[in-house]
Order: structure tokens, then sequence, then C-alpha cells
């Protein structure tokens, strides 16, 4: 499936640069989103929460620093989430809140910290309990009529939430777990409705987590490294190489934000693009994941 929304094929996930990870200063992000662009990943994946609602400001001093870069570059944050934090005073506990108000006053507060006139893409979170479709969707139009929002799309939403949203306004982008851990939604109608419905599926955590770095403290976790370690040297490819070539076989066209704070993965990352596994060797991972042929 072709990305009609001209995003990189590899998406920079910014989650673990500030306070939630390695505490990039201005230095630090100038210098990784440089190597970014560089290595192909233009498209930097944010939400108004990460860093306890400070990773956003962080990377947009970088920007206001360089603003050349904004022109290289497109911004995906997302809102919905309300975290109890002390710069938000206002939250007594964790909820989601995805009223017209609290979208466009989110956007709002991204535009600002990314030192931004538009954000590319913008994604409510979470699904929300009390999430009016009707009224998303006069928060999207606000915003896209303005200029300030250009694309519009859900996380982590299941078939059903995802259409709820679908019959007010157009869903372009729903970014799951997807990765050879969890693969749930290969088989519970998720990528099957990007397909259908021409959503660009774009896969959070696409490494599973510690298998990234190695690490194989289970049975599981040890067969999957294993066959991606012999197909490795096939394509002469890291192994992580191999698993992210495994998500893009799909024909969803699964686009992974990978999560890292070193710019030698993101350009590993964009290599594994050239890996084209054969089916049967799409499968032996994917045995190598459940444990038995299938059925």
């Amino acid at each position: 499936m072709a990305n009609s929304l001209n995003f990189s094929p590899v998406i920079a996930g910014s989650m673990k640069w500030g306070k939630w990870g390695a505490h990039f200063n201005t230095t630090d992000y100038q210098r990784m989103i440089e190597n970014c662009i560089e290595a192909g990943a233009t498209t930097f994946d944010h939400a108004d929460i990460y860093g306890n609602y400070s990773t956003e400001a962080e990377f947009g001093l970088a920007i206001k620093e360089n603003p050349a870069i904004r022109n290289q570059v497109q911004l995906i944050t997302k809102c919905g989430i309300c975290m109890v934090a002390p710069n938000r005073p206002g939250h007594q506990i964790k909820h989601y809140n995805t009223s017209k108000e609290h979208i466009i006053e989110s956007a709002e507060r991204s535009l600002k910290n990314l030192h931004t006139d538009f954000i590319d893409l913008l994604l409510i979170h979470r699904p929300d309990a009390l999430m009016d479709p009707g009224d998303i969707a006069e928060a999207f139009s606000q915003l896209k009529n303005s200029g300030k929002v250009l694309h519009f799309g859900v996380s982590n939403f299941n078939t059903s939430q995802t259409a709820l949203l679908q019959s007010c306004f157009a869903v372009e982008v729903n970014q799951v777990e997807i990765s050879i851990l969890h693969t749930d939604p290969i088989y519970n109608g998720v990528l099957d409705q990007c397909i259908k419905e021409k959503i660009q599926p774009q896969s959070w955590s696409p490494l599973g987590g510690g298998i990234l770095n190695g690490i194989a403290d289970d049975e599981r976790s040890r067969r999957i490294i294993a066959v991606a370690e012999i197909l490795g040297e096939k394509y002469a490819a890291g192994f992580d190489q191999i698993l992210l070539a495994w998500l893009m076989k799909h024909p969803a066209g699964i686009t992974p934000v990978l999560g890292t704070t070193k710019a030698e993965r993101i350009k590993a990352a964009i290599l594994a693009r050239s890996i084209d596994l054969s089916r049967e060797e799409w499968y032996m991972l994917l045995r190598a994941a459940t444990g038995h042929e299938v059925p």
C-alpha cells in the first residue's frame, strides 16, 4: 500500500528522548534530529504527555534555534490522555478527554511547544469511553480548516472504535502495537480494516521492546532471535532489521515507529526496507513466535 501521507518509511519516536529516557539537552535533540533526517527518517512522533508534558517543548527548542529544520520534517503528536503531573494541577486522576475543547486546546499547546504553524498528523492517543464522534469531528474540522493540522487519526483503537469515528470523519492512521511479539492486529481485524479503509497502520514498539537489544530471557524470544539471526546471515543484516522487514512485508503497509535514542538504529531500520523476505521465511518467524505451525 502506498504511503499517501508522505511520511518517512521509518518514524522516529521521541518518547524516550527527554525525561522518560535519555534526558537530551537541546544540542542532543538537534544532533538526533539531523542524524535521523540524514538517514531518511524525516517523520517524528510525539505525544503531549511524553516526559510528563515536557518532551514536545524540549524538541521544539531545537526547531526554534534552527527554523530551517521544520521544512525538512513531518510532525506527529497525540492528545486525549490526561495524566496527573506537576504542570497539570487540574488533573486529579488519570483519565481520557476527547472533548472538542480539549482536543483544540491540546493542539494549540502542541503548536506552541513545537514552534510550528501546523502539525502534520494529530492522533487521539487512546479510546475514550465517553468520546462523542461528532464532537471529535467538529474539533478536527476546525483545526483542518484553520490549517493548524493537516491529517488526523487514532492510536490504540480497535476496529469498532475506528469505525465509529469513521462514520463522522476520515481516519487516516491507526498507531497500534504490532511486532513479532504482538501479532494480535494481524488476526483481530485491525490490519484488515486498514487495508479496506486505506488507513495507514503505524507500529509502536515494532521490535517488541527488549528484544531490540537481543534480550532473550524466555523461550519464545530465544526462538525468534535464533531464526532472525539465521535469516540475518542470508541477508547480511542484523536480527532487528529482519524483524522490521517481517513487519514491512505485510500488505497493509506497516510503518514502524522506532522509539530509540540511538541514531545508528534509525539508520539500520531504514536499510531494512531493502530486505524482501520470502513467504516461507515470514512464516518461519511466525512459527517461532507462536511455537507451532499454522493450522
